[in-house]
């Protein structure tokens, strides 16, 4: 079972859901494949605070993962599956033939020993990665450019997969994982199979402490501010604050945000599935 439910032997174990981490082989990463990671607590580079209720947490080490995958032809074995504290999906440690090593997004059942491959010409199996002019139709895939040579943009979060539709001319019909159905390049690059990590949805936090472990602080609602501090503030008593909104002002529920006149637009062939009861 991947996910655990936690005996209540404590107010933070009540409504903890665990993952049981079943598919990780390996608990300390590769000391060559990773790097130092300082936290912004929500600061940019002039020490302005541009993301509120950030700071603290636990110090994590960057996994670099390789989003290119462009060592084509190069047969690589799959040496462990790991955790990584940077997404929730789980990364593959891969041992190339000419001895190089490098991280990969580790899709749902890659086991240990398996060999993947990557570049033109290469199987249409799980893990490796090939140009989507390649992939045959209703293969699912994660990893995917948005732009040729650019490196993985799309899909690689716990769980995801996008299925590949159709082929028209140069580029490949893609239905994504909100629902959205899109053109892109068939020169870009994609990996078969979904994401690892698919019960990651169904995990509770189980206590306000862990979250600020993760390095996030207590957030206030906007009707419990001031009329100064947000448009939702102030009133007699628990007023409501009228309509949901950001501090900045934009609507929340159904507000759309993106430009009428983004030039991606003539890619999009569906919008993604939106809630109609907001």
């Amino acid at each position: 079972m991947p996910v655990k439910k936690l005996n209540p032997i404590t107010p933070g174990t009540r409504f903890r859901v665990a993952n049981t981490f079943e598919e990780i082989t390996h608990s300390k990463p590769e000391r060559s494949l990773v790097e130092g990671k300082s936290s912004t607590g929500g600061r940019n580079n002039q020490g302005r605070r541009t993301t509120r209720y950030r700071g603290g947490g636990h110090k994590k080490l960057y996994r670099k993962i390789d989003f290119d995958r462009k060592k084509d032809g190069i047969p690589a074995t799959v040496a462990s599956i790991e955790y990584d504290p940077n997404r929730t999906a789980f990364i593959a440690l891969l041992n190339y033939a000419d001895g190089e090593k490098r991280y990969i997004i580790a899709p749902q059942g890659l086991k240990v020993g398996t060999k993947v491959v990557s570049g033109p010409g290469s199987a249409p199996e799980i893990g490796n990665c090939l140009p989507l002019a390649e992939v045959p139709l209703g293969a699912n895939i994660h990893s995917i450019e948005l732009h040729p040579q650019q490196g993985a943009a799309l899909v690689r979060s716990a769980g995801t997969a996008a299925v590949m539709m159709g082929k028209e001319d140069r580029y490949a019909v893609i239905k994504m994982p909100s629902g959205e159905i899109r053109r892109i390049l068939s020169a870009c690059r994609a990996t078969i199979g979904s994401t690892s990590n698919p019960d990651h949805s169904l995990e509770s936090v189980g206590k306000a402490g862990r979250y600020r472990w993760m390095g996030f602080k207590p957030r206030n609602r906007g009707v419990a501010m001031n009329p100064v501090d947000h448009p939702m503030g102030g009133g007699e008593g628990r007023a409501s604050g009228g309509h949901p909104m950001s501090r900045t002002g934009v609507y929340a529920k159904g507000y759309k945000t993106r430009s009428p006149k983004k030039q991606s637009d003539n890619l999009i062939i569906s919008k993604r599935k939106t809630n109609t009861n907001s």
